[in-house]
């Protein structure tokens, strides 16, 4: 009696409850039948709620057993088993809002702070170049404008043999400038051969001041690395700029006339890495998190069912001949059947009840894009919503979700005791 009285105070009388008042209007006074069920169905966030929650109960038990399953499998191979066992177990003690604080830093878009995009820019920049000068720009009327793609271009067409064309940037601290760039001065003064143009891209900028806009002054150094562009009509000559910021086109027609151009490929923002809690990566994100917690768990529960397995079996089928991978397949996989299925299950019926990482880690711009029927359910009651009608309604939809699990699990679990 008293642990009857205890599990109808604690379980069966809130679930009683919230059904009753899954009938009533927001304020509680209303009687609305059904009408609270039909919203919820008509609602998009709920319609979005559903979608995610059944991406989560697809993608993230699989996973999970998947992991468990290989990482068991390979750890009793190696001597240190119960330290690794415990090093992947240990997440399991971390608390979930501690872990949503953890990935909500980790995954910072600034890959100064977020350490999955300060891994990804690192990966990033090994194979590819960044802009060379992100946010120069051209000294107004210098001879330079600034073209609609967001390039910069002479003013107006130059012809092969002249003088040096004198491109100066603005807007690069002297700081950025490449350590190994060298002063502009004698890029500037070299003359240009029949057919050939000649120029330099430099920093029109003299730290401490006395510089001239325009001039190429002594203590101005030249840009290194800028792609130039030398176009006529649909042609294009390509040159990249040395240490003292000198370019140079050969084999031009010297009867003909050329625009050159820094593309604006030079002056784009660098790559700063993946938006992972934008809205289109946000839900892989937090199952990333929760793989993280939860890995550790599958795998000690499925390593114990490997050691109940009987050896005679596996030594038996390596006899035969059977490679490793035919005898994980053919052999250890069946035999832990039940094993995987009961992990599977308990996955599928915690994951629907998932709440607090999608609740720290989401942002609140793509709260809704990321949002379950669990942290759905409690917006709509008490996270703006105040609509403790329409939210016991999508409590006792997740209930009638997750009921179905818990037969299943519980039944195998007797039979499994049977």
């Amino acid at each position: 009696m008293p642990a009857l009285l205890l599990l109808g105070a604690l379980v069966v009388y809130p679930v009683l409850f919230s059904v009753g008042r899954s009938f009533f209007d927001a304020s509680g006074t209303r009687f609305v039948g059904a009408d609270n069920y039909t919203a919820m169905f008509r609602d998009p966030a709920t319609l979005q709620a559903v979608r995610n929650s059944t991406i989560w109960v697809v993608v993230a038990p699989t996973l999970l057993t998947g992991l468990g399953l290989v990482l068991a499998v390979l750890v009793e191979r190696i001597r240190w088993a119960s330290a690794f066992k415990l090093l992947l177990f240990l997440p399991m003690a971390v608390s979930f809002l501690a872990a949503g604080i953890i990935f909500r830093l980790a995954y910072e878009e600034d890959p100064d702070k977020g350490v999955f995009n300060a891994a990804v820019v690192g990966v990033h920049d090994v194979f590819a170049d960044g802009p060379s000068y992100p946010g120069a720009r051209a000294r107004d009327g210098e001879g330079v404008r600034t073209a609609a793609d967001g390039a910069y271009e002479t003013a107006g067409p130059v012809a092969p043999g002249g003088a040096p064309l004198l491109l100066g940037l603005v807007g690069v601290s002297p700081a950025d400038v490449p350590d190994g760039a060298r002063p502009a001065a004698g890029a500037a003064s070299a003359p240009a051969g029949p057919g050939e143009l000649r120029g330099v891209a430099y920093l029109d900028f003299t730290p401490g001041g006395g510089g001239h806009p325009g001039r190429v002054d002594p203590a101005e150094r030249g840009l290194p690395g800028l792609t130039v562009e030398a176009v006529r009509g649909g042609e294009v000559a390509t040159a990249t700029t040395g240490a003292d910021g000198a370019f140079r086109f050969t084999g031009l027609d010297a009867g003909g006339t050329y625009t050159v151009r820094l593309p604006a490929e030079n002056f784009a923002a660098p790559f700063s890495g993946v938006s992972w809690l934008g809205p289109a990566l946000v839900t892989p994100a937090i199952i990333g998190a929760y793989l993280w917690i939860w890995t550790g768990f599958a795998m000690v529960l499925i390593g114990a069912g490997l050691t109940a397995l009987p050896r005679d079996a596996l030594e038996a089928a390596r006899m035969d001949g059977a490679s490793e991978w035919q005898v994980f397949r053919l052999i250890t996989v069946p035999l832990l059947a039940p094993v995987l299925t009961v992990v599977f299950v308990t996955l599928v019926i915690n994951v629907m009840k998932v709440f607090d990482l999608i609740y720290i880690i989401a942002p609140g711009p793509v709260q809704q894009d990321a949002t379950v029927l669990a942290t759905q359910m409690w917006l709509v009651s008490f996270g703006g919503g105040n609509d403790q009608g329409l939210g016991s309604a999508l409590g006792v939809l997740l209930l009638l979700l997750v009921v179905p699990a818990m037969v299943f699990n519980v039944r195998r679990f007797r039979r499994s005791q049977s």
